[in-house]
């Protein structure tokens, strides 16, 4: 099992563009391509506090990881809805993703 977390600071004046894309959009495309959604929120404390929305996926494997994220991305619904949120300008100001291995912490 992995976790890919993926951080999108939202362009000036767009989180709220931001997260109506994620909620129409976003999750239900997910859904669609079998990516389980574990948690989503805005950063509250932190580097672009509220300005930015967090989101974790669990993954079986990078191979799963990869092939999911590559049917989404190329499902015309998608590019679709992405297109049109864009339409008064670039959703992003900076997107980051980390993969994480769900391997016990061990400590000495």
């Amino acid at each position: 099992m992995i976790y890919e977390v993926r951080e999108y600071v939202a362009a000036p004046g767009r989180l709220g563009a931001v997260l109506d894309l994620f909620t129409s959009a976003t999750m239900p495309m997910l859904a669609k391509h079998g990516m389980e959604l574990v948690s989503a929120g805005r950063t509250m404390i932190g580097e672009h506090s509220w300005g930015e929305l967090v989101y974790t996926l669990r993954f079986d494997d990078l191979a799963d990881l990869e092939r999911k994220w590559n049917g989404m991305l190329a499902d015309p619904e998608w590019v679709a809805a992405l297109s049109a949120a864009e339409a008064d300008g670039p959703l992003f100001a900076t997107m980051r993703r980390r993969v994480l291995d769900a391997a016990p912490v061990v400590t000495a």
